[in-house]
């Protein structure tokens, strides 16, 4: 099932997010809506609290950038419960975008390596390291578990231009793709 994407405003996405266990209720189907609603979206990754849940889960799949990196194919995680460890490496700039902020994009500077454990779906420990793309999208989606959108990583300045786009966003104002929930507009757009 296609869920609904939670809009930049909402108050989910700056709240702190609780870790689960393997008994927590509907996960599987938790999971597969996840990726079935990223894939509508065209996104990269999707963190719970973009489809309202204040849990520690994300999910990536990198494949829709595989034409301009061959490893990126295939590249299809669940993050349950994550703990980046380490992140290290000069930063680097890379253009990113996110669902719950439609029509913005901003060059966004981050260390190209870390190392990250984490459960599976299947509640498997896993402690792995990344680099590149793979990391990036990594901590991006990372930051939405720790209440922080891709935006905060922008100058003073380059949050006061963005600000009327972000207002339009909190208020629904958007030209959409795919169904979201806005935070200051009853209902939801699709």
């Amino acid at each position: 099932m296609i869920l609904p994407i939670v809009a930049y405003g909402s108050k989910i996405l700056r709240q702190e997010t609780d870790e689960i266990d393997e008994n927590y209720e509907n996960l599987a189907q938790l999971i597969e809506n996840m990726f079935e609603t990223m894939d509508s979206a065209d996104g990269v990754g999707l963190a719970a609290p973009q489809v309202g849940y204040a849990i520690r889960l994300f999910i990536i799949d990198t494949s829709p950038m595989k034409d301009d990196d061959p490893e990126l194919d295939n590249f299809r995680k669940v993050f349950i419960n994550p703990i980046i460890i380490e992140e290290w490496g000069k930063e680097w700039l890379f253009n990113e975008g996110c669902l719950s902020v439609p029509d913005i994009r901003e060059d966004i500077k981050r260390k190209p390596n870390i190392r990250i454990e984490y459960y599976d779906e299947n509640f498997k420990l896993k402690e792995e390291v990344f680099d590149g793309v793979k990391a990036r999208v990594i901590q991006h989606e990372y930051d939405h578990l720790e209440g922080l959108i891709f935006t905060d990583h922008v100058s003073m300045l380059k949050k006061k231009l963005l600000k009327s786009k972000l207002n339009s966003i909190t208020k629904g104002k958007i030209s959409l793709r795919y169904k979201m929930r806005f935070p200051n507009k009853k209902g939801m757009l699709a």
